[in-house]
């Protein structure tokens, strides 16, 4: 602790604890405990109480009140916790008399103000802070705090009830492992007196009559094998196993929904998975009684298991698959095609029962189509899963959300019924149709599925949410319809497909749905950059009006649209323009029309998002040397970078700072320099005709006077990636040795230019006293001068302060304590720190 807050610290521990007092902002109070916190990680010892009486005094002061505020109290509650964490801190408080009045009896437990939740909470808290050490524990047990948690686990606070849960797994585990020496046994004298209270309590509860206390003990031990590896946790289990056993098949006991997390923490716990035999046989009991809503959660968590029987794998996975298996059925009597699966775990009556309601039908699809997509975004997936029988589930399930199919049986015709135009499922169909794009084994299907992929595109009931889901899917499947091709050289179906879908599209380009129109234009961006290398999709993309189209966006009312078609035009460029085989169609396709379009952009337009987009497109043009010759180019970054300085939208000018560093490490790697790595280079390797033809270049276009005031700007991001730009170019040109003190380059011209604009960018104001001509004789086209610039001026200086938390002040403990102090009324007005 500093000298200032140590002066501070008195008058803001009197200010807390007087009543007249305005009542302190409980943010202050937060960051002021964990100011504490980190006081007693760097010294646990009692130094910090005894070096500070005034925190004793501030807690006895705020027990003696008659009516204590209830966030003062709970403030007090968890500093003395936090305090009482050092065992020394500990005894003193036992000296003092303290202790009790704060977590025993003749505490906040027997006043009004308990039932205020924040001082219940405050109690938790300084409890589990203080929970470090046996005294405490010993405390607490024999003083009977340990019944008022057990209390608090049914509070009607929900975060209370948490804390107290938490709280008592602590304590269980500091029991254990701070008082036991040998391995335990399943006898209850083998276990710690505080650990033997909590276990018996936990016992008792599970087998109550009363559903909250069981509840109560099945997340105590859903917490305590997901936070504990240890393997005395094997030996609680055995004394609670057959009681929760017990719960998937009493009716009465309505707990069931409970125990998937509870079995999955013991799944993924070593001590559980790598046995054979009982729990496993309880998995798999889970899986046969549960709800399929109920299991679905557990199969797909056991699905993920590397460690787990193969015969309880399968059964997970039948479990996930019923519903699908269920749709696959009902869509046609007679069966047409084989099912998902050969046999059922459950009865299958249930799930058919539940797709059946209106009420479930939605949500038990939702959570299976989810838990399908979890397995097929893992790399490595433990278990094969029918992707052919699964594509067909799918389709059917698009075909009945669209009214498309018209399945003959009475289960059929009652889901088709319930799921028409449920975007829900549709939605979380289609993540899982894209998704299944990457698996082999779908082939055969390929036909079929784009079909259903049109009706969508096609329908005007598909809404703009499962529009753009379904540009999703399509996008993919077009990728690895191009892969198949590939291998099989079935061009026609190829072409015909693309030639639908470019059909669709251009009507959808003109929707009068602006949501419709932005995703018709971010669909195809994702094609252009996933296929623009094949021929067919060129062709097929050339000869339909969506390029056309997509140029006429530029013009669009919405903002977001403009800002989507910049993006698309952006990448059409690559085709049209750039491509070594771009066509030449008279004046369909004008590259200087098309840029000056988007400059104009850049330059006029109102909102923010369509001149991000095109200075993000010109960067990706110079990234990819499609901006011509390096004299071209030099023209072109200039005319950018001269409008983009002036925008007000700071996330356009750190684009036009990103086109900056493109030009420049291009520009450096040209002319034969090493690359714009920014690593110092060697004065042996560095040409000096090299060095003047690239600081010329920079010169002319201006960028100089672009990052100097860059430097200085407003949004400290744009500050910061100019210094690193002027980083890596002194690292360029200026080997380390050779770097200039700037107190021996004033007799110059020059140099005293040079060493006021050191000072200025000191200030951090040279965009309010530089003039556009320049300020001071600063010359930001000569090149002898930025060389100047570069090698004297302390780069890493003002790289520092930029990296700087622009609040580093405002949060340091000293402002800390002026602001309650403030707060308080006790600091004169100029000394309160307010930000």
């Amino acid at each position: 602790m500093t000298r200032e807050c140590s002066l501070l610290l008195p008058r803001v521990c009197a200010a807390l604890a007087d009543p007249r007092q305005p009542g302190s902002d409980d943010t202050c109070l937060e960051k002021l405990l964990d100011w504490f916190r980190s006081l007693t990680e760097f010294d646990p010892t009692v130094k910090l109480v005894q070096d500070n009486p005034c925190l004793t005094e501030l807690i006895a002061s705020v027990l003696a009140l008659p009516e204590p505020s209830p966030s003062i109290l709970s403030f007090t509650l968890r500093l003395a916790g936090i305090l009482a964490a050092s065992e020394n801190c500990f005894q003193h408080f036992q000296q003092e008399k303290l202790l009790v009045r704060l977590f025993g009896r003749d505490g906040p437990l027997s006043s009004t103000v308990w039932e205020d939740a924040s001082v219940r909470s405050g109690w938790v808290e300084g409890v589990h802070s203080m929970m470090h050490h046996q005294p405490a524990l010993h405390f607490l047990c024999n003083g009977g705090g340990i019944d008022v948690i057990f209390a608090l686990q049914g509070d009607p606070s929900l975060f209370v009830a948490s804390a107290a849960s938490q709280l008592l797994v602590h304590m269980l585990i500091l029991s254990v492992e701070s008082e036991t020496t040998k391995p335990l046994g399943t006898k209850d004298c083998d276990w710690p007196a505080c650990a033997q209270m909590i276990i018996k309590h936990i016992e008792d509860s599970l087998q109550s009559s009363s559903a909250s206390h069981v509840e109560q003990s099945l997340k105590l031990l859903t917490s305590l094998f997901g936070s504990c590896r240890s393997m005395w946790t094997e030996v609680l289990w055995l004394g609670v196993a057959k009681q929760i056993e017990s719960f998937l098949t009493e009716e009465t006991v309505q707990a069931q929904h409970m125990l998937a997390n509870l079995l999955l923490n013991m799944a993924w716990s070593p001590v559980f998975c790598d046995t054979e035999g009982s729990f496993w046989a309880l998995v798999s009991s889970a899986l046969e009684h549960l709800t399929p809503v109920q299991a679905g959660p557990l199969a797909v968590g056991v699905l993920r298991l590397y460690k787990c029987p193969q015969d309880v794998r399968i059964q997970a996975l039948t479990v996930l698959l019923q519903p699908m298996d269920c749709i696959l059925r009902a869509a046609s009597q007679p069966l047409e095609y084989a099912g998902l699966l050969d046999e059922s775990v459950s009865d299958p009556a249930a799930v058919e029962s539940l797709l059946s309601s209106k009420s479930s039908c939605a949500s038990l699809l939702c959570q299976t189509l989810a838990h399908l997509e979890e397995l097929l975004s893992l790399v490595y997936l433990p278990v094969d899963l029918p992707y052919t029988s699964l594509l067909r589930s799918l389709m059917t399930i698009l075909q009945f959300c669209n009214g498309f199919l018209s399945p003959a049986s009475p289960l059929g015709s009652m889901i088709s019924r319930i799921l028409i135009n449920c975007f829900r499922v549709q939605r979380s169909a289609l993540d899982v149709l894209a998704a299944l794009s990457e698996r082999k084994g779908c082939d055969t299907l390929i036909g079929s599925l784009f079909d259903v992929l049109l009706a969508y595109l096609e329908s005007p009931n598909t809404g703009p949410t499962v529009l753009k889901k379904t540009f999703q899917a399509t996008s993919k499947w077009l990728v690895r319809l191009h892969e198949l091709s590939c291998s099989n050289s079935q061009w026609e179906q190829t072409e015909k497909i693309l030639e639908d879908v470019f059909l669709v599209l251009q009507k959808r380009l003109c929707s009068p749905c602006w949501e419709v129109r932005d995703s018709s234009l971010e669909f195809l961006t994702v094609l252009i950059k996933c296929l623009r290398d094949q021929d067919e999709f060129r062709q097929s993309l050339l000869s339909s009006e969506v390029p056309r189209l997509t140029e006429n966006l530029l013009e669009d009312p919405e903002s977001y649209v403009r800002a989507s078609a910049v993006t698309a035009v952006g990448h059409l460029a690559f085709i049209t323009y750039f491509a070594p085989e771009a066509p030449v169609v008279g004046n369909q396709y004008n590259k200087e029309n098309t840029v000056a379009k988007l400059q104009e952009i850049l330059s006029t337009d109102p909102e923010g998002f369509p001149r991000r987009a095109v200075i993000s497109i010109f960067t990706k043009w110079l990234r990819q040397g499609c901006t011509g010759q390096l004299e071209d180019t030099e023209q072109f970054v200039s005319r950018v970078i001269q409008t983009v300085e002036h925008d007000l939208d700071w996330e356009v000018r750190l684009g036009g700072l990103e086109l900056v560093e493109v030009f420049c490490s291009q520009t450096i790697c040209q002319l034969g320099l090493p690359k714009c790595s920014y690593a110092p280079v060697s004065s042996a390797v560095t040409s000096s005709n090299h060095q003047n033809e690239s600081l010329q270049i920079f010169c002319r276009a201006k960028l100089f006077s672009f990052l100097f005031r860059s430097l200085c700007d407003c949004d400290k991001p744009v500050g910061q990636r100019a210094c690193d730009i002027l980083l890596g170019l002194r690292g360029s040109f200026y080997p380390i040795s050779t770097l200039k003190d700037s107190q021996g380059t004033e007799d110059s011209p020059a140099g005293h230019s040079i060493a006021w604009l050191q000072r200025t960018l000191r200030q951090g104001s040279l965009a309010q006293n530089l003039p556009a001509g320049g300020g001071n004789g600063v010359d930001f086209e000569d090149p002898e001068s930025m060389m100047l610039a570069l090698g004297t001026i302390d780069l890493e200086e003002l790289h520092d302060e930029l990296n700087k938390s622009s609040d580093h002040v405002e949060k340091s403990p000293q402002s800390l304590l002026q602001d309650i102090l403030a707060t308080a009324g006790t600091v004169e007005e100029n000394e309160a720190d307010c930000y």
